[in-house]
């Protein structure tokens, strides 16, 4: 029992690491977004393109790497994601142009595309349904952390060395983690449950299995709702900061770290805690809690995009307390999915879920997001009667289009409320299913 306790936590710290490098490693991009733009001399849709195609392939790549981490090792399949994302990472400090750009980020893509499914089917099979929630929110704070290290390395970084400097220190500390994702003990799939997954029949339509759960389904639009937000407000809060807020490259890249990144831990946490808290007393209780937060966040880019320039303070805390809102998204609806997906289905049912979201909504986000900002500049370029796209019409164009954000973000607050109206459905079904027994489900 000892021993088994060791390697769960030794397998969660392990996984928490190459969260935070995940995240570290996908941020850095758009933490130095204004440099980059600059140097290769791009707008800003083809800057948001740089988020969009890296999406993409990490969500098409995901969906053959979700029925793998089912079927093979996943501490064989995270180990060598870890290695051929941190070696790309380190060629994006190479890159001569935009196109050679792009084509480290979609490297950096696919080895990605191996984390989500792979790391929360671990952690489902290490931790039973009463405790994942805390394990989620302390493997999910990779996130915010991930976030919050980016964005201040690579204004430090990028401010005393240059941007490309920022992606060759990335590389290391993956290529260790790679090493000691190799000594995690990997349990038995369905190993914390209460059935025995030996007495099932086999699945014979995984894909259709998992796409028959009403619950899944608003769990996927929410994802899209939210993941369209997060990559928006990830890409371009920085060069809005620069912009509108006349701030430099570190001092805008500091504020990220701490709204976007380090407020996250707080809803992390609380979220992890407060889930599993209202899980043991309602089925239902993860989604509705994440439900409620989503609707709390949206006033709060609202307020914070209705302050004047060089109101950065009143700024940065809104939008930290919408960050903190919103993570409680991933300790609540990333437990709900294992809640009524089997184990042997649960790495296909990410990467299924993943895919959607990233290809239905973050793939837009930011390119998007960088449309209507250039929409909305030249616009204010036009009013102006000038000829020529200057800093003040920039700053404009894309607070105008930030403003999508707070409805997006009550969106996907009614698409979790109708999830936690089916959820206790379908967690009964799964019990009847799998023959296990019958737990009180209000």
């Amino acid at each position: 029992m000892g021993d088994q306790k060791k390697n769960t936590r030794f397998a969660l710290a392990v996984l928490f690491g190459i969260n935070f490098m995940n995240f570290f490693d996908r941020q850095i991009a758009g933490a130095l977004g204004e440099p980059i733009r600059i140097e290769f001399g791009l707008n800003d849709t083809q800057l948001g393109l740089l988020a969009t195609v890296f999406t993409l392939v990490y969500a098409f790549v995901g969906i053959p790497i979700g029925r793998l981490t089912d079927n093979w090792s996943r501490k064989r399949l995270i180990a060598l994601g870890v290695t051929f994302w941190s070696l790309l990472t380190a060629a994006s400090g190479v890159a001569w142009n935009y196109t050679s750009f792009m084509l480290t980020r979609i490297g950096v893509g696919v080895g990605e595309a191996s984390c989500a499914p792979a790391s929360q089917s671990l952690i489902g099979d290490l931790y039973p349904p009463e405790r994942r929630s805390r394990a989620m929110a302390t493997f999910m704070l990779g996130l915010p952390l991930g976030l919050f290290g980016a964005y201040l390395l690579a204004g430090i970084i990028g401010e005393a060395w240059g941007w490309r400097v920022a992606f060759f220190v990335a590389c290391v500390p993956g290529l260790v983690l790679a090493v000691l994702t190799l000594f995690i003990r990997e349990p038995p799939r369905g190993a914390t449950e209460s059935y025995a997954l030996a007495d099932l029949e086999p699945v014979k339509a995984p894909y259709r299995t998992v796409l028959r759960i009403r619950t899944f389904w608003w769990v996927v639009l929410s994802g899209m709702l939210f993941n369209f937000n997060a990559y928006a407000v990830n890409t371009f809060q920085t060069p809005f900061l620069q912009r509108f807020h006349e701030l430099g490259l570190r001092d805008a890249n500091n504020l990220s770290a701490l709204s976007l990144g380090l407020a996250g831990v707080v809803g992390l946490l609380v979220g992890g805690w407060l889930g599993d808290r209202l899980r043991q007393q309602y089925a239902n209780g993860r989604l509705v809690l994440a439900a409620v937060s989503m609707g709390l966040g949206a006033p709060c880019v609202y307020f914070a995009l209705q302050q004047p320039a060089g109101s950065v303070t009143a700024f940065a805390l809104l939008m930290g307390a919408s960050t903190a809102f919103g993570f409680v998204y991933y300790a609540t609806v990333y437990s709900a999915i294992q809640d009524v997906v089997e184990p042997r289905l649960r790495g296909t049912a990410v990467a299924l879920y993943f895919f959607a979201m990233y290809v239905l909504g973050a793939s837009f986000g930011a390119t998007v997001m960088g449309a209507l900002s250039d929409f909305f500049a030249s616009q204010a370029m036009n009013a102006a009667g000038a000829t020529e796209m200057l800093p003040p019409f920039r700053a404009a164009g894309l607070r105008s289009a930030m403003y999508t954000i707070p409805v997006l973000l009550l969106l996907c607050s009614c698409s979790l409320f109708f999830a936690s109206r089916s959820v206790v459905a379908d967690m009964r079904r799964l019990q009847a299913q799998l023959n296990g027994p019958k737990i009180q489900l209000r």
